[in-house]
């Protein structure tokens, strides 16, 4: 099996799939193992199982409805991401939520499992890998990811912050209003479901990567065509053979590791890339919408693409 990060030149049809397979096995721990057993899944998707299940509580509705809540929820995040957060972030995340909302209307919802136990776990575990090839791709599967992102600009508060406040909030309405036993389950689930996140993707919202290239000026070039962040090159050498070689260091958001990995690789594909956790970072550090304004002023690296095909490389 290919690894994830290696480079295609088919980027859109394989953003498609993977977003079909994540939406696929989001559904299927939604219906086979999380609805049936009454525990919840974090975000839009955790409230709309809440609003199906009222209605069914007071009789307004004899069949489950979370894919329908789930999509009309989305539909208002995904004009709120397409406005402030980007438009291959949003498209993808919020095609990503239909396909999860789509599948969780055809699929019956039928317990594989009598144990409240044992769904949660096996939901949570799925919903994490559905999650985490998502993230890994470049996008989310929409609802609460989006609204934590709008928030987390205005309001300084961390993402991880305010993705837990939605879901705490979850959690006490399903208490209240579900029984505790269904909260409990419900926090094991999302526990499940992080633990296997962090398992697939970096659980960090800031990464340093590491490039080591033959070609710097060309992965450079294809780098800054993507996103406008500082780059380090250091000259460096083989351990083995002894070879020249450049490192590239750059300090990213995890959304944008994707298009890193396939602008480097698709210049250098003997390139060596090494993904860091990063604890905090101190300077400037551009966030989406600071980017966005500084192309639109023609604040970029002097270092372009143009300049490198015609041989016409800028001196420091």
């Amino acid at each position: 099996m290919a690894k994830i990060t290696a480079y295609h030149y088919h980027d859109t049809l394989e953003k498609i799939g993977v977003a079909a397979a994540s939406g696929l096995i989001t559904a299927i721990a939604l219906n086979f193992f999380l609805t049936p057993a009454k525990v919840f899944q974090s975000g839009a998707t955790g409230i709309a199982q809440l609003l199906s299940l009222f209605l069914q509580g007071q009789g307004i509705a004899h069949t489950d409805l979370t894919g329908w809540f789930n999509l009309l929820l989305n539909i208002p995040l995904a004009i709120l991401g397409w406005k402030t957060l980007g438009k291959s972030f949003t498209a993808f995340s919020f095609l990503n939520s239909v396909l999860i909302s789509a599948l969780a209307i055809i699929l019956p919802v039928h317990a594989l499992s009598g144990n409240p136990l044992m769904n949660a776990i096996f939901g949570g575990v799925l919903t994490g890998a559905g999650v985490g090839i998502a993230l890994r791709y470049g996008f989310s599967t929409g609802g609460m990811d989006i609204l934590s992102m709008y928030l987390s600009k205005h309001t300084r508060r961390t993402v991880g912050v305010l993705m837990f406040v939605i879901n705490f909030g979850i959690i006490m309405v399903a208490g209240f209003g579900i029984g505790w036993e269904s909260a409990l389950y419900t926090i094991i689930s999302i526990y499940c479901m992080t633990r296997v996140v962090d398992t697939i993707h970096t659980s960090n919202q800031i990464v340093t990567a590491m490039i080591v290239t033959t070609d710097p000026d060309g992965v450079i070039a294809a780098i800054t065509e993507k996103m406008v962040r500082g780059i380090t090159a250091l000259a460096s050498r083989g351990g083995f053979l002894g070879k020249p070689n450049t490192t590239l260091m750059i300090v990213i958001t995890r959304y944008e590791l994707y298009d890193l990995t396939q602008a480097t690789l698709g210049v250098d594909k003997g390139a060596f890339i090494d993904i860091l956790n990063t604890v905090d970072v101190a300077g400037e550090f551009l966030t989406s919408d600071q980017q966005t304004i500084k192309r639109a002023l023609g604040l970029k690296p002097s270092f372009n693409k143009e300049q490198h095909n015609a041989g016409q490389l800028p001196h420091e």
